[in-house]
This record gives structure tokens, C-alpha cells and sequence, in this order.
């Protein structure tokens, strides 16, 4: 009875709006106080984090995400991407799509591409007349964009929590998020067709336009040709880029001063690696908890009355991931959920990476999933409007996200191919 009150009153904090990380330390500590385990169980979950040499790739690519924000770096990629593509039927949506993905790859939140990119892309796309549903939806699906990207934080974090080669995982996420680019790029050309000024390349504007960024535009090569070339880790990667970061935009551009600037960002960008490492901290000692007590092996008993297939358990996780991912945050979702789908995923054949592909992908369509996906409301706050106004606007996006998740899950070689684990 003890178990129930206390388990009840967990729930009624958690209703009343208690912060997430709250919520799952009580539930952990309660839960081992229970089963009489030690609670130092939870401190062991964080000690043993902390000692993952990948960890500190999380706040130095986030660091340097936010400072390429904070710069003018959005205006210049924005002009080589607008010269590169603009003279396309739909052409500046494409360019927003693909300079979207580009930040919050580096970024890892998609609040932050939103709130950076929205104000400049959101009258561009209404100079070249596209309407302004389409424009709200387009930015607001854009937002969540780059999560299959490298270096993207939900990619190292699935890698470090399901314990999957960080460096595979990089990798393996850049054909199905060019798929994601390509169907939203299709939908943009049919919208854009007679909507948008006709322009020509102009091969002047494009070289100028480079030369503008290169410093900028050659990173993310240069971060796939360091780790795939094998010149240094994913965590040696991470320091390089945000020291390369810091020196072009502050002594090259001088778009931001050291002494002025620099704090603040750090400051705004440790914030968020601090929330995503407290939640990862506590969100642990629940997963570990669950995990000791094989939850997923019941889990997996029950469904094997249902689901007597791959296809099939691919498609219920589809669905179960899509309620997860409108109801909770990437960085809680994948520390709470992967331990628990991982054992069932592998009893049923399912790839590792192609599991982290599929998890991801559906998260990152939670972003724009009603009711409460993050995005809607940041894209209310950011353009003033009425997030039911958003839900309108990214509903056609969010079918053709469907559809390409679909594409994912059901053909693994997308996922698999780079890796070379294709057939």
C-alpha cells in the first residue's frame, strides 16, 4: 500500500508540472528503496557516465554550435546556400531546409535553429511568395531537421546510452536524413513552382558567396574526414571544431569579441548541456532500475502473443515512438526508452544502427507531432502566433515525414549501406 501512495503522489508532482529530472530521481530512489537496494545504485549510474571518455563531446559541440549562432555565420551560409540553389523552383525553401539541418546538426537543438534562422528565412519565403502557412510550417519542421547529422548531440547520446559505435552512428543517419531533405525538398518545388521568382545561377554571386563562408562551409568535411579518416576520435573531433569555431568567428570574422561575447555564449550553451546531462544523470538510475528488475524481457513476453514478426514489431515501435516523441524530449526519451527497446529490437533481428535510426527519426518527427511537440511551441513564441495556427501549417510536413519514415524502417539498407552491413 506504501508502494501505491508513493508511486501515486509521484504521479500528482509530475501533473502539477514538477520538473522531469525530479520526477525520475524520486521514481528511482523509490523504486530501489523498495526492492531493498542500496540508493548509492543511482550515484554508481552517475560516476560510471561521467567516466565515458565521448561524454565531453556533448558540451564542445554544443559550444560550438552556439557560437556559430550567435555570429553572423547564418547570414553568410544563408547567401552561398541561396546562390547555390535559389535559382531552383523552390529554391529558397530548399536553401532554409538545407541551412536548418546544417545548425541544429551543430546545435542540437532545434529551439535554437528556430529562434536563429526563423527571423531572416520567414520574410525570404514571403518575398518569394510562398504563403504563410507554408512558411510557418516549413520553419518550424525544418527546426528538427539535422538530428540524423553528424555531430549531432542525439546521435552521440543514443550511441553512449545504447552503447552502439558513436562513429557508425554518424555515419549511418546521412542517407535517410538526405531522404528527409529530398521528400520536403520535393513538397517545397510543387509549392514553389509558380510561386517563386524566376532566377538564374549566377556563377559570379556563387564564388563570392563561398569565399564568404569557406571557413565555415569546409567544417563539417572537415569533421567527417577527421573521424572517417582516421585522424582522431569523435571526442578529439569535438575539441578541434570548437577551438577552430572560436579562433574563425572571433579572430577571422570578428564577428563576436572574446571578452563581450564569449562568456554569454557559454554560458547559454552549458545551460542546455546542463539540463541534458541532469536529466541523463537521473534518468539513469530509473533505466537501470527497470533494466535490473527485466522489465523489457516482460515487455518482450507480452508482445510475442502479438507480434510475430519483424515488420510487425517495427511498426508497433513505430507508433509507440511517435507517442514518446509528443510527449517527452529526445534527451529524456532516448535515456528512458533505449534500454528497454534495445533487447526486444535484437530478439526480433533488428539492426543496432538501424534501431538508432529508426529511434532517432521518429523523435525528431515528435518535434513537430501535436500536441505537445516542442517546435510548435517555440515557432508560437518565436512568430507571435496561435499554436493551433502551427498545427495547420506543419501537417503536410508532418505526412511527408511520415512517409519517409516509413522508407527508413522498412528498407534497413538506407541506414546500413555506409556502414557496410547492407545487403
Amino acid at each position: 500500500m506504501l508502494e501505491i501512495f508513493s508511486f501515486l503522489g509521484i504521479i500528482i508532482l509530475a501533473i502539477l508540472g514538477v520538473p522531469l529530472f525530479v520526477i525520475m530521481s524520486l521514481a528511482a530512489l523509490t523504486a530501489f528503496s523498495f526492492t531493498d537496494v542500496e540508493t548509492s545504485a543511482v550515484a554508481v549510474e552517475i560516476y560510471r557516465l561521467s567516466s565515458a571518455p565521448t561524454l565531453l563531446t556533448i558540451p564542445l559541440f554544443t559550444f560550438a554550435g552556439y557560437i556559430m549562432a550567435e555570429s553572423k555565420s547564418p547570414q553568410r551560409l544563408l547567401r552561398f546556400a541561396e546562390a547555390a540553389l535559389g535559382w531552383l523552383p523552390g529554391g529558397v525553401a530548399i536553401v532554409s531546409l538545407v541551412i536548418c539541418a546544417f545548425f541544429t546538426a551543430f546545435t542540437g537543438a532545434s529551439g535554437v535553429t528556430i529562434i536563429a534562422l526563423g527571423g531572416l528565412l520567414f520574410p525570404i519565403l514571403k518575398n518569394e511568395g510562398y504563403t504563410e502557412k507554408f512558411s510557418l510550417g516549413l520553419i518550424t519542421t525544418s527546426g528538427s531537421l539535422g538530428l540524423l547529422f553528424p555531430p549531432s548531440l542525439p546521435i552521440i547520446l543514443y550511441g553512449l546510452v545504447a552503447k552502439v559505435d558513436i562513429d557508425q552512428l554518424f555515419i549511418a543517419g546521412i542517407i535517410p536524413g538526405i531522404l528527409l531533405i529530398v521528400i520536403l525538398s520535393a513538397w517545397s518545388i510543387k509549392n514553389g513552382t509558380l510561386s517563386a521568382s524566376n532566377k538564374k545561377f549566377e556563377l559570379a554571386e556563387f564564388v563570392a558567396a563561398f569565399k564568404g563562408c569557406f571557413w565555415e562551409a569546409i567544417l563539417p568535411v572537415g569533421v567527417l574526414v577527421g573521424i572517417y579518416g582516421g585522424f582522431t576520435t569523435a571526442t578529439e573531433a569535438a575539441a578541434i571544431t570548437a577551438f577552430y569555431i572560436l579562433i574563425i568567428e572571433c579572430f577571422v570574422y570578428k564577428d563576436l569579441d572574446i571578452v563581450k561575447d564569449i562568456p554569454k555564449v557559454t554560458a547559454d550553451s552549458m545551460s542546455l548541456v546542463g539540463g541534458i546531462l541532469l536529466i541523463l544523470c537521473c534518468a539513469l538510475g530509473l533505466t537501470n532500475y527497470l533494466v535490473d528488475e527485466e522489465i523489457p524481457m516482460q515487455i518482450l513476453d507480452f508482445m510475442r502473443e502479438f507480434l510475430t514478426n519483424k515488420y510487425s514489431f517495427l511498426l508497433f515501435l513505430n507508433i509507440f515512438l511517435l507517442i514518446v516523441g509528443s510527449l517527452m524530449d529526445i534527451f529524456s526519451a532516448i535515456i528512458v526508452v533505449v534500454p528497454l527497446i534495445v533487447p526486444i529490437a535484437q530478439e526480433f533481428g533488428v539492426h543496432p544502427v538501424h534501431l538508432a535510426i529508426i529511434f532517432l527519426t521518429n523523435l525528431e518527427i515528435g518535434y513537430i507531432t501535436p500536441p505537445v511537440g516542442i517546435n510548435l511551441f517555440i515557432s508560437s513564441f518565436r512568430f507571435k502566433k496561435p499554436v493551433t495556427e502551427l498545427y495547420r501549417a506543419s501537417f503536410p510536413f508532418l505526412i511527408l515525414m511520415l512517409v519517409a519514415l516509413a522508407i527508413i524502417t522498412y528498407v534497413p539498407d538506407l541506414s546500413l549501406m555506409l556502414i557496410g552491413e547492407g545487403k
